[in-house]
């Protein structure tokens, strides 16, 4: 597959919030016996808060550079498996790391299931607005054009397990990276 960082074998998940790639992440990570990384666990322990401090403290531009630097730090990963952030598509530089790191698999979820699930979670500082529907829509719409280009390989994963939808992404790393029976 072109543009794939085949040395490095990496699995890394792009996608809405909501999509499950922390979830799924882990599951693919605990299968393959590989190293599990969520870029929004590495930016807050660098940061030393939450998400919501950040964006509170910095701003979302100030968030998206501590997102950048988070991926740069992470060059050297190789057998891991990456759950990003929903934003870290937006910049370009954010989706040539991406490349350079593996697989870049896009989780998708139609729009109604995604805010469905991200409606249980009220930490999610872009949705702290007056009319949280509207402006997850407005997000939804402006993205997805952005994580259909970012990605190498794509999952609908609104009406499977989680279970199935590891197992997909697993049988695609396969299938890329050549590997006969191990990981």
């Amino acid at each position: 597959m072109r543009g794939v960082s085949l040395s490095r074998q990496n699995i890394v998940l792009i996608g809405f919030m909501g999509s499950g790639k922390s979830t799924i992440g882990r599951l693919i990570a605990g299968r393959l016996g590989f190293q599990f990384v969520d870029t929004d666990a590495v930016i807050v322990q660098r940061a030393g808060m939450d998400i919501a401090a950040i964006f509170a403290r910095d701003g979302e531009e100030g968030f998206r550079e501590l997102e950048t630097a988070a991926l740069e730090s992470l060059d050297h990963l190789q057998r891991s498996v990456i759950a990003t952030g929903g934003g870290v598509v937006l910049r370009e530089r954010n989706r040539e790391l991406l490349r350079e790191l593996g697989l870049v698999v896009l989780l998708k979820a139609s729009e109604e299931a995604l805010f469905e699930r991200v409606s249980r979670n009220t930490k999610r500082p872009l949705l702290q607005t007056e009319n949280p529907r509207e402006t997850f829509a407005k997000l939804y719409a402006a993205r997805e054009p952005i994580y259909e280009a970012a990605a190498q390989w794509t999952l609908d994963s609104t009406a499977i397990p989680h279970r199935a939808a590891a197992e997909a992404v697993i049988g695609e790393a396969r299938r890329v990276f050549a590997w006969q029976d191990a990981p």
